[in-house]
């Protein structure tokens, strides 16, 4: 990381039914991006599609996800920033898995390279309060690997929507060395409206850390509405920003790193953090 200030744009998108509707969408969200200083910019969970089937997104990892990895390369170079590249359904390494895929997240540096990617760990299998049910794991498979990578606005943690309900997982990255952690996202409208905002703030107080949240938002083809609110957090839980139910925008933070080292000196959570008295036999 070469700047003390590194400025962050947050998208939050109503994403459509394929890549072909939301393609010039994303590209002109990546562009605003450079145009306003960004060096990483956050997008949202689902990326790719938000079909009315959700099945359909294993046909299109195959058809539709390698060439929409390009397109983000390209335009990351072109506009000469980091993309957290929200998920898309990606064919999965495991050969035996013919009927589901990864929800994968690609990061992309400014030169269009892909230089990490992270696999949905936790997958939203549920049923909320007022009867409405979801079942990832029929169209997903889980990931087992937590990532960490360095970007030119520090040491990023990788989580995705329904992780962030998985404390472990953050301190975990923070053990690791994250300065900021993604999440993108696609929460619906009843668990956001809950839980969205005390969660996103939630960790990173715990974990002394900036939290990008990049959200969908609005009615989907599925029927599905989702919460918005994309949110930057600072690491003492303050929300910088904050997109509310706009579709297709853009918020913009910076990240103080000496702030960030004078409060981890003053409030030191993670060094008084004391996993061995909770673990098994200890």
């Amino acid at each position: 990381m070469s700047e003390t200030t590194p400025t962050v744009a947050v998208a939050q998108l109503n994403g459509r039914a394929d890549w072909a509707a939301n393609r010039p969408v994303v590209e002109a969200l990546i562009a605003r991006a450079g145009e306003g200083g960004a060096s990483v910019v956050v997008l949202p969970e689902n990326l790719l599609a938000m079909p009315a089937d959700p099945r359909e997104l294993v046909r299109m990892a195959r058809a539709d996800t390698p060439g929409a990895v390009d397109d983000l390369a390209a335009w990351a170079a072109r506009h000469g920033v980091w993309l957290v590249a929200g998920t898309l359904p990606f064919v999965p390494d495991a050969p035996a898995e013919v009927d589901r895929v990864a929800s994968r997240s690609f990061v992309v540096d400014s030169a269009g390279r892909v230089v990490a990617h992270y696999d949905k760990i936790h997958l939203f299998d549920v049923v909320l309060p007022d009867g409405e049910s979801y079942r990832e794991s029929n169209t997903f498979v889980a990931g087992d690997r937590p990532v960490v990578v360095d970007t030119p606005a520090g040491r990023l943690g990788m989580a995705t929507c329904f992780d962030l309900r998985f404390p472990e997982l953050f301190a975990h990255l923070v053990q690791a060395g994250a300065d900021w952690f993604c999440l993108p996202s696609a929460f619906t409208r009843a668990t956001g409206q809950a839980h969205w905002h005390v969660l996103l703030r939630a960790r990173a107080i715990e974990n002394s850390a900036w939290m990008v949240a990049a959200a969908q938002v609005g009615r989907h083809a599925d029927g599905r509405e989702t919460y918005g609110h994309s949110l930057i957090v600072d690491p003492w839980g303050q929300v910088l920003e904050d997109a509310g139910e706009q579709a297709d925008c853009l918020r913009f933070a910076q990240f103080d790193y000496p702030w960030l080292a004078g409060l981890r000196e003053r409030f030191p959570v993670r060094q008084l953090h004391r996993p061995t008295v909770f673990s098994d036999g200890g």
